[in-house]
């Protein structure tokens, strides 16, 4: 199985700036993250949590945006994000796909643009960070389920393959995001040298 983080890893940038920009557009992008630099630069320094910070920016861009332009923003954002591919890992997971392998995306992205882009790839199992809707089909600006960043990787891909002692895993990652997949994998690799792994176990 190959398990592969997909901000900075399958693409070349972070897709949840890049999402932003072509929801908004580049002056209200600006304004909310000049809003939100305090908090950020206190979750870069470690002083705050990451997936409160994260949903606090979700909130100030979507929250009241229906359910239905949010999926069809996502769905038409694949395009972008095709262009935003790493031509290196590509090899990697079409390698991993051509051996017969289990591949996976395990991402602290959302949902609803990172599914799109997987499906062009032949991916279909997309762990990423799921978002909550009211009755009403309102985003409601908070997440469904924990920022799946960390050790939140791990535990969500033990929810879809609970049974570890029957495969071997790959993972591949780009930040401290990805050390608690690392840890778990049989053999761990970042983008610059994913024909090197290094061996975990």
């Amino acid at each position: 199985m190959a398990a592969f983080d997909f901000d900075g890893t399958l693409t070349t940038a972070d897709t949840l700036l890049s999402f932003i920009r072509f929801t908004h557009g580049r002056c209200r992008f600006l304004l909310g993250f000049l809003r939100y630099a305090p908090l950020l630069l206190l979750m870069k320094l470690r002083l705050y949590p990451n997936g409160k910070a994260k949903e606090k920016v979700f909130s100030y861009f979507y929250k009241g945006t229906t359910y239905e332009q949010f999926a069809q923003w996502g769905r038409d954002f694949a395009d972008i994000a095709a262009t935003m591919l790493s031509s290196e890992m590509m090899k990697t997971l079409r390698w991993h796909q051509a051996e017969g392998h289990t591949v996976c995306v395990v991402t602290a992205s959302i949902e609803e643009w990172v599914r799109p882009v997987c499906e062009r790839l032949g991916v279909n199992t997309v762990l990423a960070t799921r978002i909550e809707v009211s009755p009403d089909g309102l985003l409601t600006g908070r997440f469904l389920t924990p920022n799946c960043y960390g050790a939140q990787k791990v535990v969500r891909l033990l929810e879809v393959f609970p049974d570890r002692q029957t495969y071997q895993l790959y993972a591949y990652g780009d930040s401290r995001g990805d050390r608690e997949l690392f840890a778990f994998a049989d053999k761990a690799s970042a983008p610059s040298a994913p024909s090197a792994p290094v061996v975990t176990d």
